[in-house]
């Protein structure tokens, strides 16, 4: 079975992005090597200044589970001949356009330079919990509507400024919270389990959908095993149904 390779230059959100990513992959047929590069917060300009100065300052995490190494993003592009090579900003940032430059124009020409064959893409973040208590969302007025159409105008911005496919897990987590399963207002289970970073199941979930049907299209829904994550015993499987169905919706524009 082919092996498709997928390296992040991530953070905390990369590493709820990836968590079940390979999992997911195989009950739909797909055999993957995920690679999230994690720095907790990490922003694009700290990714290119890791990249200038070759610190082996990331976490290694494969398929979704810590391994202690640490590498530098330089040991990680040797390390494969990558098919998918993913980033993005760090979420307190990714609504201030310039914080994005020039280093996203750097880390672009770098990685197209060091692994041309790779797909570059950016993954859209999300906007906090209506609720959230990070420090950050003072920025956005503690209005998540408000971080969310900011966030989502610089990501769109970018990738086309670069040629770049974006993996929509910020409108695909907005979506969802329209839903009166996720309506935090309404009484409904927060896509959040701190108020920024992804619930355990149902948030990694969907962004693990997001990126299958993003990535891999229409032959990434063809093939459908029950999944089963760790939390087996808490799953409803009519919901994570429904997640799916949007995920692919939004990616697909159906």
């Amino acid at each position: 079975m082919e092996i498709y390779k997928i390296l992040v230059i991530g953070n905390s959100f990369g590493e709820d992005a990836t968590h079940f990513l390979h999992d997911l992959a195989l009950t739909r047929g797909i055999n993957t090597k995920v690679v999230n590069l994690y720095i907790g917060g990490c922003s694009l300009e700290r990714h290119w200044r890791n990249i200038e100065n070759e610190a082996k300052d990331y976490e290694y995490q494969l398929n979704g589970r810590a391994t202690g190494n640490k590498v530098s993003i330089q040991d990680a592009l040797a390390e494969e001949k990558w098919d998918y090579i993913v980033t993005q900003q760090s979420s307190h940032d990714s609504g201030w356009l310039d914080t994005y430059e020039p280093f996203m124009g750097w880390i672009a020409e770098y990685i197209k330079k060091e692994a041309p064959w790779a797909k570059f893409m950016l993954q859209e973040t999300w906007a906090y919990e209506v609720d959230s208590k990070h420090d950050c969302f003072a920025r956005y007025h503690r209005d998540q509507d408000e971080m969310y159409q900011k966030l989502r105008a610089n990501y769109y911005k970018e990738a086309q400024k670069y040629g770049l496919d974006l993996i929509p897990c910020g409108d695909v987590i907005q979506t969802l919270r329209k839903e009166k399963e996720f309506n935090v207002r309404e009484g409904g289970i927060s896509l959040c389990r701190d108020g920024f970073h992804m619930n355990y199941l149902y948030g990694r979930y969907a962004l693990a959908c997001t990126w299958l049907a993003k990535i891999f299209g229409e032959e990434a829904g063809k093939i459908s095993n029950e999944f089963l994550a760790e939390s087996a015993g808490m799953q409803d499987f009519a919901l994570l149904g429904k997640i799916r169905k949007i995920a692919e919706q939004v990616c697909w524009n159906k």
